[in-house]
């Protein structure tokens, strides 16, 4: 297994790097807070040699509202906002979520907000973690629905922008199948459910190097970054 895995990484990392050259002068600023997130494009920051860094003041920055249909609305508003909080400088922003066959997509561009749709609030347990009810809200809705017809995905869309303006959008997905029981320690989100039939291993399970290699966010992020320029 860690032989096939290491091959599964160099093939997509070699893919990432077959229509990029590094550019130690380009600096990226994104726009989330969240953890998970902010750990991928830390390893893309070192993958690729450039400098990845939050949008300065980030968390004291009141986040727009997110009324998209679709994760390209919701990346390019959030593009276009914070991009007015870092002039003259690249601004990405991610839009990103579960996509479940037999739930007819959901939760979609809902994928964050899962469970509090649901009307769960409040968090199982003392850490506020929304990673849980969201998760518990998904098993649910899955109840009694075989493996055969568990099938998602993950889907990425960024939207990079410039002063108030996109300028480009990018998007990556990967294909999976929802467990009925979580399995892993790793990842963020839907990770512990969302299971890869090639690797024999979650989400969750992965090492973040191959993660990013073959998940949504780092195929998006490898799309966009040899259409950035200085």
């Amino acid at each position: 297994m860690k032989e096939f895995l290491y091959r599964v990484q160099s093939r997509a990392i070699k893919s990432i790097h077959s229509s990029y050259t590094p550019n130690m002068a380009l600096r990226l600023f994104v726009a989330t807070t969240s953890a998970g997130k902010l750990a991928d494009f830390r390893e893309a920051a070192e993958e690729f040699q450039i400098a990845i860094d939050p949008v300065p003041g980030l968390r004291t920055i009141p986040a727009p509202h997110e009324h998209g249909l679709t994760f390209e609305e919701n990346a390019i508003t959030k593009a276009v906002y914070y991009s007015g909080f870092a002039p003259n400088e690249w601004v990405i922003a991610d839009d990103s979520g579960l996509e479940v066959d037999a739930l007819e997509g959901a939760p979609g561009v809902r994928s964050a907000r899962f469970a509090a749709d649901s009307g769960l609030t409040d968090s199982p347990d003392a850490n506020d973690n929304t990673d849980v009810w969201n998760n518990i809200v998904l098993l649910q809705k899955l109840d009694g629905v075989p493996m055969s017809r568990r099938t998602a995905r993950y889907r990425c869309v960024l939207a990079a922008a410039r002063d108030g303006e996109v300028l480009i959008t990018s998007e990556g997905t990967v294909e999976g199948v929802i467990l009925e029981a979580p399995h892993g320690t790793g990842g963020f989100g839907y990770d512990p459910l969302f299971y890869l039939p090639e690797l024999d291993q979650t989400m969750a399970d992965l090492d973040i190097n191959v993660k990013f290699a073959i998940s949504h966010r780092g195929l998006a992020f490898a799309d966009l970054l040899p259409r950035l320029t200085v």
